[in-house]
């Protein structure tokens, strides 16, 4: 790899490493996210802790914090591996930030934004597949997985050359989901819509 592509690795990681969901939640006043709810600084649990426009910040950020450095990857016409390794730099730095003691989030929004800048149609693909699970079901988790599950082979309908570094960011999410999974197989998960109807 070129001097750029290991300049852009270290970038997404750091980027990566700025936790947005505890920025905002100061700014507005809000608890700390890891603190409260269900304990992850992301965009789904500052919307629990009932900072609706914190929590758009938060994704907005979240998912910039991926998007931006993979498509400077693909301006500076960087090869496949190494564009999907500056995508997983951006989305371990969610997921354990050294600006933050390594505990991050889950890395849902970094991973879309990644996902997003690599394909436009596949990431719509993945969005609806969300929505269609978030929908039936109103578990945000479950519908974070199933899009984790889906979105190699969506990137390699559109995009095939970049399904390997896809896939090992989908294990990473699925791995930071396995407490989700646990409590979805005990049916113990809660529901994201009844925790806002109760707010």
């Amino acid at each position: 790899m070129t001097l750029t592509a290991y300049l852009l690795i270290l970038t997404a990681y750091l980027l990566g490493s700025i936790c947005s969901a505890i920025i905002f939640c100061r700014l507005a006043g809000l608890p700390d996210p890891r603190q409260n709810g269900s304990h992850n600084p992301g965009a789904t649990n500052v919307l629990r802790n009932g900072g609706k426009l914190a929590a758009i910040g938060v994704l907005l950020f979240d998912t910039l914090k991926g998007s931006l450095p993979v498509l400077i990857a693909f301006r500076c016409d960087l090869s496949p591996s190494a564009i999907g390794l500056i995508g997983l730099a951006a989305c371990l730095g969610h997921i354990f930030p050294i600006f933050f003691q390594f505990r991050g989030g889950k890395g849902v929004a970094t991973a879309f934004g990644v996902f997003f800048s690599i394909s436009i149609i596949a990431s719509t693909t993945m969005i609806c597949a969300w929505l269609i699970v978030f929908l039936l079901t109103r578990f945000s988790s479950l519908s974070a997985v199933i899009m984790a599950l889906t979105a190699p082979f969506y990137i390699w309908c559109f995009k095939p050359e970049f399904t390997f570094p896809v896939a090992l960011i989908c294990c990473l999410l699925i791995y930071r989901h396995h407490d989700n999974i646990q409590r979805l197989w005990r049916g113990q998960e809660e529901r994201l819509w009844d925790k806002l109807k109760s707010k």
